[in-house]
């Protein structure tokens, strides 16, 4: 009878949890094991969708126009109402961004000054290992950084605080999964699935943890 419970409350417990696929985890502490896919499959239309770079934003005189996070010589070249002068347009594109972004990433995490992310950067630093981080923005000052070398994936929250603590934190993956689409990586493309939990030494009864998808081209440093 009581084995019978125990395999009981396991099942249960496996079914609470939801991971996104199921997959074996690696051994070594810190570092989880690829699983290649020849076709990764999911909703990754995310890939679709698409913002401004953050400051910029339409004006009431249907003008791409940017404040707070853009250089100072720009606020010359509007006037008292915020619109650019027809004779700075040109000018004012040349210093400000306004190229719109394909989102990159569809993720859900608990950690610290986290308000969500759209984007990440992955770049090929050597023949046999990737890099790829999650951008930060005004609300969210934790990032995701992934190594992926040799059929291995190192996860790790880095956080830059602005709030809680002073100075940055890393915290290590203790276990999790990625799936990788293996004729998208030859190809240069990243496409990915993944699910990692992370030790929290100030909290350890609570979970950290970082689970999503990543679409990005992969650039080569």
């Amino acid at each position: 009878m009581i084995k019978n419970w125990t395999y009981f409350i396991l099942t249960i417990g496996l079914i609470s949890c939801g991971p996104i696929f199921d997959k074996p985890t690696a051994t070594k502490p810190g570092e989880i094991e690829v699983t290649w896919d020849e076709n990764l499959t999911g909703d990754f239309s995310f890939k679709n969708n698409w913002d401004y770079p953050e400051g910029i934003y339409r004006n009431q005189f249907d003008q791409l126009s940017s404040d707070g996070l853009c250089p100072s010589e720009i606020d010359r070249m509007k006037d008292e109402n915020g619109k650019i002068y027809e004779d700075s347009l040109k000018a004012f594109y040349q210093i400000v961004d306004t190229t719109y972004k394909f989102h990159t990433i569809q993720s859900e995490a608990s950690t610290y000054e986290w308000a969500g992310t759209n984007f990440t950067t992955a770049t090929k630093i050597s023949t046999d290992t990737t890099i790829c981080f999650t951008h930060s923005n005004v609300a969210t000052h934790s990032n995701l950084l992934l190594t992926i070398t040799n059929n291995k994936c190192i996860p790790t929250i880095e956080v830059n605080s602005v709030a809680g603590f002073k100075g940055k934190k890393s915290y290590k993956c203790k276990s999790g999964l990625i799936s990788i689409d293996k004729k998208l990586w030859e190809k240069g493309v990243l496409k990915a699935k993944f699910d990692f939990i992370f030790d929290h030494p100030e909290y350890p009864s609570t979970t950290m943890y970082w689970r999503g998808k990543i679409h990005t081209t992969i650039e080569n440093n």
